[in-house]
């Protein structure tokens, strides 16, 4: 059962004649997407911005990163992320903005299904077998750690003509 989050147009960045965007119009970007951009902390306090792969599944994002990635050593120290998704054009789309906090996942019974949601996203490109508590790429062997974001906000902006900004509260 999915989670139904407050949803609330926030006007003050939105055209007069926009409507707050669902959350079935929200999260269908969401599982659509096929990159994300993941914003970390540095243990200096720089930011950390880079693509990675991820999926939508059971109300969270989850994504991999390899333990000796720049990614891996900030989410060590800090778990608060930021991921974005969406287009580069001024005119249509809609962007998502996920807040939340990463969490590291190394429970046995949990990770099958989510190798089995990057195969089915990915239609056989991104396939992992579980092993010693993360995925295995089945194709390179190369080991991954896995991630799992529960949102605590989620920022929608439609583009176009009415644009609006809308906010989704967990």
């Amino acid at each position: 059962m999915s989670k139904m989050p407050a949803t609330a147009l926030d006007e003050r960045y939105s055209d007069p004649a926009a409507v707050a965007t669902s959350w079935d119009q929200t999260r269908a970007v969401l599982e659509g997407a096929e990159l994300f951009w993941i914003s970390t902390v540095r243990a200096d306090g720089r930011p950390h911005v880079t693509p990675v792969v991820a999926v939508w599944s059971g109300d969270a994002l989850w994504f991999t990163t390899g333990a000796n990635e720049q990614k891996y050593a900030n989410l060590r120290a800090n778990q608060h992320v930021v991921l974005t998704t969406g287009c580069n054009s001024w005119e249509d789309g809609l962007d998502i903005v996920v807040e939340g906090r990463a969490s590291h996942v190394t429970d046995a019974e949990r990770l099958p299904g989510i190798a089995a949601a990057f195969t089915a996203k990915w239609g056989g490109r991104w396939r992992f077998t579980v092993r010693d508590g993360g995925f295995r790429h089945s194709d390179s062997g190369v080991m991954c750690e896995v991630f799992e974001v529960l949102p605590l906000r989620v920022f929608a902006h439609a583009k176009g003509d009415p644009s609006g900004a809308t906010t989704h509260r967990f």
